[in-house]
């Protein structure tokens, strides 16, 4: 299963109705598709940015092929970010433009996705030697910039600094403030999120809890 996210409302890509998504099925403001073309993927992102629709699905059999498929009707722009913890259960969460955040950015050019998150980690933080330790998950999140139809691929790394390190915001890329949390406390700051950064958290967590 992925999502693609129009605004914070989800396009679910599934190749089979598991439960979570049976219920999304009944709702007037949910957009279905289990066709895989120009014209069902085009009505399908169409959908999406209408007020009225709130979630979508989209069944196909192969999910990565049904990805791919859409993914070329936008302009793809591939970035990297972080989830930075400690041994003291903390994690690190930056306040970007309003919201709890995480730090990433943009791939440079012929940089690898890894080094392009820890660089982004340390340039909007102030942290150093960060330790990346494995793959959390790919996001995808879309927006118009330019009057180009922009996919936003990050890729997020779970990242270990051996102490709370005091912090630095970058604050010429929007960021207010860079704060260590609590894992207990986490939730709360989520609710002041978007929802694929709440992904990449609660996918973070669970890792770090197993």
């Amino acid at each position: 299963m992925q999502k693609i996210y129009f605004n914070n409302k989800p396009l679910i890509l599934a190749d089979f109705i598991r439960p979570e998504i049976k219920n999304y099925l009944y709702l007037p403001d949910t957009v279905f598709m289990d066709e895989l073309n120009d014209q069902a993927v085009e009505t399908v992102i169409d959908a999406m940015q209408k007020p009225e629709i709130n979630v979508g699905v989209f069944l196909y059999k192969d999910v990565e092929q049904a990805l791919a498929f859409i993914k070329e009707k936008f302009t793809v722009i591939q970035a990297s970010g972080g989830l930075v913890h400690t041994s003291k259960k903390t994690i690190l969460l930056i306040f970007r433009r309003g919201k709890w955040d995480l730090p990433k950015g943009k791939l440079d050019a012929g940089e690898e996705l890894e080094v392009c998150a820890i660089r982004e980690v340390e340039e909007e933080t102030g942290a150093k030697n960060v330790q990346s330790q494995k793959l959390i998950t790919v996001t995808y999140h879309t927006y118009y910039e330019k009057e180009k139809h922009i996919l936003k691929e990050t890729h997020w790394y779970l990242m270990h600094s051996s102490e709370e390190q005091i912090l630095i915001p970058q604050v010429d890329e929007g960021i207010a403030k860079c704060v260590w949390v609590q894992v207990t406390e986490i939730k709360s700051y989520m609710q002041n999120a978007n929802a694929s950064v709440i992904d990449v958290v609660n996918m973070g967590l669970e890792i770090l809890n197993h």
